[in-house]
């Protein structure tokens, strides 16, 4: 008996280690020929790839190469569900395909989307996967937003103040702290702080914006709704106290003001290291116009661009939709921002900087992703009541944020739409389509992040409040499986396929 009970506790001892061990996860990774030769005649090109670490389900495409000056402001598809401007358009993707780790082949008949023959020339491939097949991994287990019905805005910070990958990225929300990599069971390592606010004044709903020149200092987007209006403010982060407010940043502390919307959700704010970025209003708006805003590091306003054309369309409003469908939120990747809002169809790049450049507000809007591809579409059904209205809070998908890689394929996490995780879209907005991470369910799910810097620590984080879900929309318990942020593997690479003659001079786009 004493040496079976001698076992027990060797075993437990073990366990225990084992549950309490720092958070390392298995990566995916792809592997291809950067330069691929076909002599586009018809024939299959096969193109061997190697993945490591996980399994993956990989998605093949295929892009126009340096063409992006010659593709003009344009909309095109099924209701206008697709706008490009100035940007290399995707003339071909395939379906997802499932592979194992080790060697395997990707081929393409040399055709487009449509079935036409692609002229000879040159074209860049992406290789985008995730881990299709293997569990969750947890990377954080504290229950640091408030239940079902908070988006739990989070960000991942990759890359450190000189600009090189992080050993140890940070994750962070407004008032929370996390260094990836510690034992996702240890409290002691979660870092908190408080955010004074002056009378009257609070935070926006969604992501707060880190300081990427130091960490010490991160950007607030705060509301006054008594007022109706909006400033960025300024914080040093403050562990385990009270975070200090910036007075010397904008006007005793304060940006230039915007217009708030007085309910709903509102924005947070974005950086990309230079600029500072929000947007006035959020969700569930009573008035049409919605403004970009551009700030520099100190708080004075730059610039602003009009986004009424795209997101307050009078003919939803007029068919029974909101006034306006957002956005509430917005994601920064490669100095590009990412639009978006539960309550609407639409997802939408942007480039500020380009807009800078240029001085015309038309170089701001790269993509727009709107209804018609059935990738986040509002109102599709034959039986919907409001027929393809996009603006349209009531129903779903409802998608809680837009997040990039670094090849800027974006992914939102969709909930409403059956056993799905994510719907995917190319670096030029196309619609992938929707993609379920293993053991899926049709429970709740409301956020999908890619951390994507060269990092150990490169994939994709989630939540996993799918576990707490009944069958009905609002019917949903917290439990063991439902707090904390979850790791999935992710890879995308890039190369170019060319027959050696150069870019086609006729070289189809998606336009």
């Amino acid at each position: 008996m004493r040496k079976v009970f001698q076992v027990f506790l060797i075993v437990m001892i073990v366990s225990s280690l084992s549950y309490a061990a720092d958070f390392a996860p298995t990566l995916l990774k792809l592997s291809a020929e950067p330069i691929i030769q076909y002599d586009f005649d018809g024939s299959e090109l096969t193109i061997p790839l190697q993945v490591s670490g996980t399994t993956a389900g990989v998605i093949f495409t295929v892009f126009t190469r340096e063409m992006a000056e010659n593709i003009p402001d344009a909309i095109n598809g099924y209701i206008g569900w697709h706008q490009v401007n100035k940007i290399d358009t995707c003339i071909y993707y395939s379906t997802l395909k499932n592979m194992g780790v080790g060697a395997n082949t990707v081929t393409w008949d040399g055709k487009d989307q449509d079935g036409g023959v692609v002229p000879a020339g040159e074209y860049t491939y992406y290789l985008w996967a995730y881990d299709n097949q293997g569990s969750k991994n947890k990377m954080f287990d504290f229950n640091t937003r408030s239940g079902h019905n908070n988006t739990a805005p989070m960000q991942i910070q990759g890359i450190d103040e000189n600009g090189l990958p992080m050993a140890n990225p940070l994750y962070y929300e407004f008032t929370v702290r996390w260094t990836l990599g510690s034992d996702p069971m240890d409290s002691l390592l979660l870092e908190t702080t408080t955010i004074p606010f002056a009378e009257g004044w609070g935070r926006s709903t969604f992501n707060p914006a880190i300081d990427e020149n130091d960490f010490n200092y991160f950007f607030v987007k705060s509301v006054n709704r008594g007022t109706i209006t909006a400033c960025v403010t300024k914080y040093k982060w403050v562990p385990g106290g009270e975070s200090e407010f910036q007075s010397d940043f904008g006007d005793g502390g304060y940006s230039e003001a915007m217009h708030n919307y007085a309910g709903g959700s509102s924005p947070g704010v974005q950086t990309d290291g230079t600029y500072l970025y929000t947007v006035d209003r959020g969700a569930y708006n009573t008035e049409p116009p919605t403004d970009f805003y551009i700030f520099d590091l100190d708080g004075s306003m730059i610039s602003s661009v009009d986004l009424q054309k795209w997101w307050s369309p009078p003919e939803d409003r007029e068919a029974g939709g909101q006034a306006s469908g957002g956005p509430n939120g917005l994601w920064e990747r490669n100095s590009k921002l990412f639009l978006n809002c539960h309550c609407s169809c639409i997802k939408q790049m942007v480039d500020p900087l380009r807009f800078l450049d240029s001085g015309d507000a038309e170089d701001f809007f790269v993509w727009t992703n709107l209804n018609g591809d059935y990738v986040f579409d509002h109102n599709w059904e034959d039986t919907a009541a409001l027929p393809w209205v996009c603006m349209d809070y009531n129903v779903g998908p409802f998608v809680y944020n837009l997040d990039a890689d670094d090849k800027l394929f974006s992914q939102g996490p969709c909930y409403d739409s059956g056993a799905v995780s994510f719907g995917l879209l190319a670096p030029d907005g196309t619609g992938l389509g929707y993609f379920a991470f293993a053991g899926e369910t049709a429970g709740w799910k409301k956020e999908s992040y890619f951390l994507d810097s060269d990092t150990p620590f490169d994939g994709i984080y989630c939540d996993n409040e799918h576990a707490g879900s009944g069958s009905a929309m609002w019917e949903w318990e917290a439990n063991e499986f439902t707090q904390g942020i979850y790791f999935i593997g992710h890879d995308s690479i890039t190369g170019v396929i060319t027959s050696g003659v150069g870019v086609a001079e006729e070289a189809p786009t998606a336009f």
